[in-house]
């Protein structure tokens, strides 16, 4: 006699992605007594239609306790009891790294690697190991954050540590790959390749909401799911699988990409594997900044395996990588603004310098108005200049320990390409400001920045 046919509706806790959906969908399946299941993400719950007996709440939570999703047979209240204590928690590791970070972004220890074409490979490495902690943190780090929860989904069924990270390494394996490559392509171009500051800065941003999106996600913003970044599910499906060769597809190819998300290190590494003009030299280049790059990334992504296998630790973690993924994207929208040229967060509290003349005004000698600045890796001083319209600049910048980004300056509204600029020597730019306004200068990747205002006589 066959079993009526019934369906049931439970409630998961814990299930925030499309990844998520295919994992349920998929070992559900496998139970004789079910024959479909439709989960979705969005409404945090799971439809099956069975035949006989009902799965039990207690075998479904059985099932699935390595993923830490709780299934209830009606909707339940989430809200956690500790919830104040976790808040300072989770806010007090996200502030301890932020400061981190900015310690050791002015801590001026990136002025001590300065490299050319012809320096050593192992200086390429040392300057690698720079930026993993400083602006490729922000950058490529905050990437790795803000996908680690969907790659944990799609390797869920694994239980070893070393099998959770495969998306991890692949991802760096697909960076290595393609740096290598790609360094020897524009190493063998030599100086026909360019890369366009308006369409890097423009990208940049771009992946930066994707980020911001995937933050909010991260710390439970409803209102943000349906904004996930996924595939059609015939697809994710096949990605999911873990026995299949596909799921290391997508983090190979987005390691791959970062090649074209340069932050102000890679631009330099980059730069100077275009000057050696040989393709092998160019490679190597490429090669041994990104090997640099990569203890720093592979402990982001190994921490982000290691907290998940923690039940009492995965949600905290979880919510202050979204927090530290928040923070990135702002700051890395806030540092391409700069570079744009637009008002940032970075102009708040930016005034005239008294060291500059008594009006504001910088002296004129010869019929050139005369500025002068000093730059570090930590910033320029002064940072704010008032001249003339009309009337010639010259601007005397001394190097006080530059690298990474800051080893050149930029500023669209007031001259054309950069000024380059050299550790312990002074360089000099000469331009004449059109029109009144207030225009941003800054390092390749808007880390820091100035302001130099136009007036009129």
């Amino acid at each position: 006699m066959t079993e009526e046919i019934k369906e049931h509706i439970y409630f998961v806790k814990g299930m925030h992605c499309a990844f998520c959906e295919v994992l349920i969908e998929k070992k559900l399946s496998g139970l004789k007594e079910i024959k479909s299941v439709e989960a979705s993400a969005e409404k945090g719950r799971v439809l099956i239609v069975y035949e006989g007996e009902k799965p039990s709440v207690d075998r479904l939570n059985s099932i699935f306790r390595k993923e830490n999703y709780l299934f209830f047979d009606r909707p339940t209240e989430t809200a956690e009891k500790k919830q104040g204590s976790d808040f300072f928690i989770i806010a007090g590791a996200a502030l301890f790294i932020v400061v981190g970070f900015f310690i050791l972004k002015n801590s001026g220890l990136a002025g001590l690697v300065s490299v050319n074409s012809t320096s050593s490979l192992p200086m390429f490495f040392l300057l690698g190991l720079l930026a993993g902690v400083s602006s490729c943190a922000a950058l490529v780090g905050g990437l790795i954050l803000s996908m680690s929860k969907q790659w944990l989904q799609m390797y869920s069924g694994k239980n070893s540590t070393l099998e959770k990270l495969q998306p991890h390494l692949m991802f760096n394996v697909g960076r290595i790959v393609s740096y290598a490559l790609l360094g020897g392509v524009i190493g063998a171009i030599g100086g026909k390749f360019q890369i366009s500051l308006t369409f890097t800065s423009v990208l940049i941003v771009a992946i930066s909401v994707m980020m911001l999106f995937l933050a909010l996600q991260m710390l439970g913003v409803k209102a943000f799911r349906k904004f996930q970044f996924t595939m059609p599910k015939f697809i994710t499906r096949r990605i999911a699988d873990e026995t299949k060769f596909q799921g290391k597809y997508m983090p190979f190819l987005m390691g791959a990409f970062t090649f074209f998300l340069p932050c102000g290190f890679t631009i330099t590494a980059q730069g100077l594997a275009l000057i050696s003009g040989n393709i092998v030299q160019g490679a190597l280049i490429m090669l041994f900044f990104a090997l640099g790059t990569l203890p720093a990334l592979l402990a982001i992504g190994l921490s982000a395996v290691k907290f998940s296998q923690k039940p009492h630790l995965a949600n905290k973690f979880l919510k202050v990588a979204g927090v530290l993924v928040l923070f990135f994207a702002l700051y890395n929208i806030n540092a391409q603004l700069n570079v744009l040229g637009y008002f940032s967060l970075s102009d708040f509290g930016r005034k005239p310098g008294s060291e500059i003349s008594q009006e504001g005004l910088a002296p004129i000698v010869d019929g050139k108005q005369i500025i002068k600045m000093e730059a570090s890796s930590s910033g320029y001083k002064p940072n704010y200049f008032k001249v003339l319209a009309g009337v010639p600049v010259k601007w005397e910048i001394t190097d006080k320990g530059t690298s990474g980004c800051t080893n050149a300056i930029i500023s669209k509204g007031l001259f054309s390409g950069e000024i380059a600029l050299t550790p312990g020597q002074t360089s000099v730019k000469e331009f004449t400001p059109a029109k009144p306004g207030k225009y941003k200068f800054s390092c390749w990747m808007g880390m820091v920045s100035g302001t130099i205002e136009v007036v009129n006589i």
